[in-house]
């Protein structure tokens, strides 16, 4: 599946990827290939990328959005740095 990480200024991040685990409002949940379609709210703290190899990336954030369709993820987000 594909993500991609925007932030008001640049695209954090582009590529193919396992999962991500991100920080929804009522709580974490994780997305997977196959997920279903959804767009939500995304509440203050980290989100967790792995990577086709394996190799994880961690970010922290204040607020954003996840919308997931058709295996591509697109993550906007504000006050990201790299954990």
């Amino acid at each position: 599946m594909n993500l991609v990480v925007l932030t008001p200024d640049k695209e954090v991040f582009a590529g193919e990827i396992k999962s991500v685990k991100v920080p929804g409002i009522t709580g974490q949940f994780e997305i997977l290939a196959g997920h279903a379609p959804i767009v939500s709210s995304l509440g203050e703290g980290a989100i967790r990328v792995i990577d086709t190899k394996g190799a994880s990336t961690n970010y922290t954030i204040s607020k954003g959005f996840v919308e997931v369709l058709n295996n591509e993820v697109s993550l906007l987000v504000q006050g990201l740095t790299e954990a």
